[in-house]
């Protein structure tokens, strides 16, 4: 599609509006809810047929109080989950007394090389109102050419009354097809909580 522009910086130059930008809808491909789950798995529907993937959480819950949910990808039907990781993260937290607010990084959550579960939030609460909710972006898995960028933000209710944001980003150091995504907490299950994968034309 080409750019219009006013040469002359006019609006009123501009006879034709430009057709509609295509690209960007979102397409619902999975559903996942949790009930006392060790771990929820997306095993099918990550192909080539977009270059983009998104999975959101609503409501995640842990089981045990304070504990982060995490996330790693296999290849093909493996289900070993222990593919090579680099990645940074940042967060924002701020306390329901107004004392302490803060923006960091966190190093103690990122990877350099490492092939354990990413963490993607912070230490969330199991109290009744306490949950996670956010995002994260997978961008074209099924290349075999490059590595495999991710970036993820969420918003956690701290078990010690902290709001805490969280944004994590890196790669996934193969250029084998990534067929496959797990999360769970870093220990304990997921009580409840919905995760939806969607994929981006």
């Amino acid at each position: 599609m080409a750019i219009r522009v006013a040469n002359n910086q006019s609006l009123t130059a501009i006879t034709a509006l430009p057709s509609a930008v295509s690209g960007g809808a979102m397409t619902l491909l999975e559903t996942q809810t949790a009930s006392d789950s060790a771990t929820l798995s997306f095993t099918s529907d990550i192909d080539s047929t977009y270059k983009e993937y998104v999975f959101k959480f609503y409501d995640i819950h842990p089981e045990t109080d304070q504990k982060r949910i995490t996330f790693q990808v296999d290849t093909g039907t493996n289900t070993s989950y222990n593919q090579t990781i680099t990645s940074s993260t940042f967060q924002a937290y701020h306390n329901e007394g107004d004392t302490t607010a803060t923006l960091e990084y966190v190093g103690g959550v990122d990877q350099a090389q490492g092939t354990a579960f990413q963490m993607i939030s912070d230490a969330t609460g199991n109290a009744n109102d306490e949950c996670v909710s956010g995002y994260l972006h997978l961008f074209d898995p099924s290349n075999t050419t490059f590595v495999k960028h991710f970036m993820g933000r969420t918003q956690a209710g701290e078990g010690s009354g902290y709001s805490s944001e969280q944004y994590t980003a890196g790669y996934i150091n193969t250029t084998t097809a990534i067929t496959r995504v797990q999360f769970k907490f870093d220990s304990g299950a997921i009580e409840s909580g919905v995760i939806k994968l969607y994929g981006i034309s």
